[in-house]
């Protein structure tokens, strides 16, 4: 599954020794695995422009950005005449263990709740 992580959220993590991103892997402390992370911004609103593309509400990584023709610049994207805020940070690939995979009605959780869980096991 992947997931987004903010920067804030990770450098708040780092402050506290709780987790690093490290050659393009989050090491969580206390954890033998690592996940893989990739940076990414999660595309908070439209500024100027049209939404043309449906990026709002979206994560898109570099290489997505850049294969739209788009520019990063902080805490914005440029594709063209638009801009949008976003959020910097990485897309984080977390394996789901059985007792995520789904609910007690046996449909899967939603990834706000399976980000929940997996911070509160892994971060507590």
């Amino acid at each position: 599954m992947k997931l987004f992580l903010p920067q804030a959220q990770l450098e708040e993590w780092a402050l506290e020794d709780k987790a690093d991103v490290k050659d393009g892997v989050l090491v969580v402390a206390g954890e033998e695995g690592v996940y893989p992370v990739t940076p990414a911004v999660h595309i908070v609103q439209l500024v100027t422009g049209e939404d043309a593309n449906d990026l709002v509400a979206r994560v898109k990584t570099e290489a997505q950005l850049q294969s739209l023709g788009a520019e990063q610049m902080a805490d914005s994207v440029l594709l063209g005449d638009t801009a949008y805020e976003v959020v910097p940070g990485y897309v984080a690939e977390v394996p789901l263990s059985p007792s995520d995979a789904g609910s007690a009605d046996g449909k899967p959780g939603s990834e706000a709740d399976l980000l929940a869980a997996f911070l509160l096991n892994k971060m507590g």
